[in-house]
């Protein structure tokens, strides 16, 4: 009869193992078994938004005099790393003087800066990047923290890899994507253990974006047992010292 319970609880924790497994993978609506291709549908550029630090180089036939424009440690027009856009959207250049950017992509306003400064250099070619383009990811992960990227390109999974990956612990299904876009907050709901997340148009962030990664029931078991096991040896302890103060006096 005892052989009988012990086989019995074998099993459930066997049982209990695989379907604790089948919530842990990736992507598990994916064909593994043959090669698969879809068109990347969802990219869209990243649009330069208020508070925004950019980058801002020129060159042109004339280099000595387009290199105000870039930045070094003694140019007044530029902060501490790049042009800061303004809360009316605008960034103060030289030369062109207040310039709306906000709502244009880097390369829209590469365009738009090249056409502004023929008026002032031969053949200019402007480069424009955000500086500050970062995504923050915390909760249940390895290494919870705000990410500066240098790529404007950047996804979900790139991001959580930044982090080091999902704990084991955590909910793969109940990922957040928090997103400020024109005065409004939203809340994304994310899985990741299906496929269709590299075609959501939220697949791809952008700027000041956050990822939020909810802990499973056994992150919370873990904590909550070993706070319990501190608790009884602190209230032991205690008892312990009051009763040997009792005896000494």
């Amino acid at each position: 009869m005892v052989k009988q319970n012990i086989l019995l609880v074998l099993i459930i924790l066997f049982l209990s193992a695989c379907s604790t497994y089948k919530t842990i993978p990736y992507y598990q609506d994916l064909d593994r078994s043959k090669l698969s291709q879809e068109e990347i549908k969802n990219y869209q550029p990243a649009v330069i938004q208020a508070s925004d630090i950019l980058g801002i180089n020129v060159s042109s036939r004339t280099p000595e005099q387009s290199a105000i424009f870039n930045y070094t440690a003694n140019n007044p027009q530029s902060n501490v790393s790049g042009y800061l856009v303004d809360s009316k959207g605008e960034v103060q250049l030289p030369l062109i003087g207040s310039l709306k950017v906000v709502g244009l992509t880097t390369n829209q306003l590469q365009e738009k800066m090249n056409q502004l400064l023929t008026t002032f250099f031969k053949d200019p070619i402007s480069n424009v990047r955000i500086l500050n383009f970062k995504v923050a990811v915390y909760g249940d992960v390895l290494k919870p923290d705000v990410y500066t990227v240098r790529d404007e390109k950047v996804s979900i999974t790139q991001a959580l890899t930044l982090a080091g990956d999902l704990n084991i612990t955590a909910l793969r299904k109940n990922v957040v994507l928090i997103r400020e876009e024109q005065g409004k907050r939203m809340f994304v709901p994310i899985d990741l253990t299906s496929k269709n997340l590299f075609q959501s148009e939220y697949y791809y962030l952008k700027n000041n974006d956050q990822i939020y990664v909810q802990p499973g029931p056994t992150k919370y078991a873990s904590v909550d047992r070993g706070y319990r096991t501190w608790s009884l040896l602190i209230g032991a302890l205690s008892v312990i010292t009051i009763v040997a103060s009792t005896l000494i006096k």
